[in-house]
């Protein structure tokens, strides 16, 4: 007999090679109906996986996060049949579950279209409709290798070679189909009720420009058809607001090729990036930041004093300068120990906030290229705090604060991440203790929720991020508190203590924007380019009906740009429809239409973009208005 400690706390005994199936109809017909599968002593397992042991046991629906893996892995499974039924010659590479979906990559004589994805669509549920049981086997690594050999699948040879020699290797077989996989998956593909491929798109083997380019085709899988239109619709939504297509219909940033990756900023654009800037800089001034600028280009040596050289050196360019090796900053961090570094400290200088708005470059593939979400340079708004041990805490609450005070403005919810020692990491495991737990207890002082990520801190210390949510629902890494034991030591950085004696200061490294570039991605989509007021490059668009009113409407906007106003004038010979609809489509916040009864008054009718028609309005009132809704930051 095995025990089993069930997610309530409560202990069952079973006959030793019980079925995590039998486990979920010991305990009611509803729960293994929708049992998907279950973690089993900390790993997730299939339904028909049998416990040998003493074991903890969860049982997992589409609710968790494990249960929605293999539903969607099963799914990607179904969509690998569906092309090999259709494209026999077609090569399987891998086929995961992700964030809201799941994807396959398929090396295929040509690049798949739109149209044959209804092809794959329509054989998928067929596949469905059969209802075929995934059954999982094991082989030795010869015998895997032999198999794939026999299945023509030089992808899966090539990933089952890299295995240890004595490895045992599973597959999952569902009627003829045979797939090299760890796992787990539910227990047939009649269980899929809703999916839909998404779409098609080009990818690397491995991820590498070195290798052959496969097609990668994306979509998704719910346990309800209701979920899966809720879901299309939130797509639908996104793709209005493209920050990419807005961007370009708006002229704020475009990319183009002369530069991929390297964003180029419009008029507009440039109105929006200072306002964030100078809103940055205003509250850091507040907060008792020092702002400085490091150079772009540093020297090579440094990188490998930092550390970046070990573990970054793949993401960062490099130049020559008088036969000496140079690199372009990839972070801004090591330029932050410098300025440290040029004198002696006393612990009564400390804490020590430096700011630095860093352009920084990192080489990205192509193929992960997006707009002003992935680009090759962008500017990080960093911060770097040097303080003492006994000021930990207090500083990584005040960025706590900072950070909020920062989101609540832009109307973001957030959730929070700690993220603990990855494998790729420096120092010891007390230093990474001590960091984890000063962080968790700033988190638990504010009362804040949080969730742990194990192993995803940066390779020098733990890390807290901030996880913005959009006004359509997704969620977006922004904002991170990251503590550094590390690069103080690297760089011999000190400050004289009350006993007279060096010690070793520590080190916050700390973002809120993040890339402000991706930063205004964020907000261009979440706003769908109708930013509020206080953030919209042109606030106020003045329409005279006919040319007699040109005069006027020069004179009401020099009014308003004497107010700090932000202002155009439509001076086309248009009609007033038309240039009401323009400026709609421009997302310009308001409208001043300007004719006889308004010249005659000194009036504008005012017609807003959320509210529609305003009335007339004297133009004091007016400009009173919207100052006081751009000084509040109101949306």
């Amino acid at each position: 007999m095995i025990r089993v400690t069930l997610k309530d706390g409560s202990i069952k005994e079973y006959d030793s090679g019980t079925t995590v199936k039998d486990v979920a109809r010991s305990i009611s017909a509803g729960l293994a109906r929708v049992a998907l599968a279950a973690e089993v002593n900390g790993e997730v397992k299939d339904l028909g996986y049998r416990l040998k042991e003493d074991s903890s046991l969860s049982l997992l629906t589409f609710n968790d996060e494990g249960g929605r893996d293999a539903y969607r892995h099963t799914t990607s499974h179904i969509l690998a049949q569906a092309v090999k039924r259709l494209y026999p010659d077609a090569s399987l590479a891998i086929g995961p579950s992700i964030e809201n979906g799941f994807y396959y990559d398929f090396d295929v004589a040509k690049p798949f279209t739109i149209e044959e994805l209804d092809d794959i669509e329509r054989e998928m549920q067929k596949i469905i409709k059969e209802d075929l049981e995934l059954e999982r086997f094991v082989l030795s690594r010869d015998e895997a290798i032999k198999l794939m050999k026999e299945e023509n699948e030089p992808y899966k040879e090539e990933l089952i070679r890299e295995l240890p020699e004595d490895e045992i290797i599973s597959f999952y077989r569902q009627g003829e189909f045979v797939d090299l996989c760890a796992g787990p998956h539910i227990e047939s593909t009649g269980k899929i009720k809703a999916f839909k491929l998404l779409s098609v798109a080009g990818a690397y083997w491995r991820g590498s420009e070195k290798n052959r380019m496969l097609q990668r085709i994306y979509g998704t899988s719910f346990n309800k058809k209701s979920d899966l239109d809720e879901y299309i619709k939130r797509l639908e939504e996104a793709k209005k607001r493209d920050h990419r297509k807005l961007g370009r219909e708006l002229e704020l940033f475009d990319i183009l090729e002369e530069g991929p990756g390297f964003p180029f900023f419009m008029p507009k654009g440039m109105v929006l990036r200072n306002i964030l800037e100078d809103y940055w800089r205003e509250e850091h001034k507040k907060a008792g930041y020092q702002e400085i600028k490091t150079p772009i280009i540093l020297s090579e040596d440094l990188w490998h004093r930092s550390g970046h050289w070990e573990h970054y050196k793949e993401n960062m360019y490099f130049t020559k300068i008088d036969d000496g090796d140079y690199a372009i900053k990839p972070m801004n961090c090591p330029g932050g120990m410098l300025v440290y570094k040029r004198k002696l400290h006393s612990y009564r200088e400390l804490p020590q906030r430096i700011a630095e708005l860093g352009l920084v470059h990192r080489h990205e593939l192509s193929g992960a290229l997006h707009g002003l979400m992935r680009v090759r340079c962008f500017t990080q708004d960093d911060a770097h705090i040097f303080m003492t041990p006994e000021q930990i805490k207090d500083e990584v609450v005040g960025v706590i604060n900072l950070i909020d005070d920062f989101y609540n403005v832009f109307g973001f919810k957030y959730h929070i991440e700690l993220s603990t020692r990855p494998e790729n990491s420096m120092g010891t495991n007390e230093q990474w203790q001590m960091a984890i737990n000063a962080l968790r207890e700033a988190l638990e002082s504010k009362n804040l929720g949080f969730k742990i990520n194990e192993g995803d801190g940066a390779f020098y210390g733990p890390k807290i991020d901030f996880h913005l949510e959009d006004s359509i629902g997704r969620t977006w890494q922004c904002g991170t508190i990251q503590l550094d034991f590390q690069m103080p030591d690297r760089f011999d950085l000190s400050y004289v203590g009350p006993d007279g004696e060096k010690h070793r200061p520590v080190m916050v490294h700390r973002v809120v924007f993040g890339s402000i570039e991706r930063f205004i991605a964020i907000l261009t989509e979440h706003f769908a380019g109708a930013f509020p007021v206080w953030l919209s490059p042109v606030q106020v668009r003045i329409l005279p009906i006919v040319d007699k009113h040109h005069k006027y409407a020069q004179e009401i906007k020099r009014m308003l740009e004497e107010k700090g106003i932000r202002v155009e004038n439509d001076l086309r010979n248009e009609k007033v429809g038309y240039k009401i609809r323009e400026a709609q489509l421009s997302k310009v916040p308001y409208m001043l239409i300007i004719g006889d009864k308004e010249m005659e008054n000194d009036q504008a009718s005012v017609r807003s973009r959320k509210q529609g028609d305003l009335g007339a309005m004297p133009i004091e009132d007016f400009i009173e208005k919207i100052i006081k809704e751009n000084n509040s930051k109101g949306n």
